[in-house]
């Protein structure tokens, strides 16, 4: 018979995945990354990026200082064709949050052995402009040559 406040835990801490009777963490957050290997993959992607810090969080408003921000568009890329901007702080890829450097290589690594995913970024306002409050997403197709 299963413990219930034991099958509770597990599916709290790790995400469920049953076959068997047997359970086993997923594992979409384990899995070590460097910020180094995050940044080299975000160059392959087409874009130079940081982790958010205060001076980031405070130029753009953002409530807490998560993310990543992006410091370099690379022209002709996959994320130059989805009109990522430089100044821009990606939230998510493919539905996946990224708070951070690590879950910022951990979604992009994953995404890019697909062809299309999405990236959700906040980017500042224009001058004159109203703040808009809200996710910008950004459609990632194949790269064609």
């Amino acid at each position: 018979m299963l413990n219930v406040p034991l099958l509770v835990g597990i599916v709290l801490s790790c995400g469920l995945a049953f076959f068997a009777q047997e359970f086993v963490c997923a594992t979409t957050e384990s899995g070590s990354m460097t910020e180094d290997e995050a940044s080299s993959l975000g160059e392959e992607f087409g874009i130079v990026v940081g982790p958010v810090d205060e001076e980031i969080q405070r130029e753009l408003k953002l409530q807490r200082p998560q993310g990543v921000a992006v410091f370099e568009v690379i022209g002709n890329s996959r994320a130059d064709d989805a009109g990522i901007k430089v100044r821009s702080v990606v939230k998510e890829i493919d539905k996946q949050e990224i708070r951070n450097m690590a879950d910022f290589g951990r979604a992009l690594k994953k995404a890019m052995t697909g062809c299309n995913f999405t990236v959700g970024t906040y980017e500042p306002a224009e001058p004159g402009e109203p703040v808009s409050w809200g996710v910008n997403f950004h459609f990632v197709g194949c790269k064609r040559d």
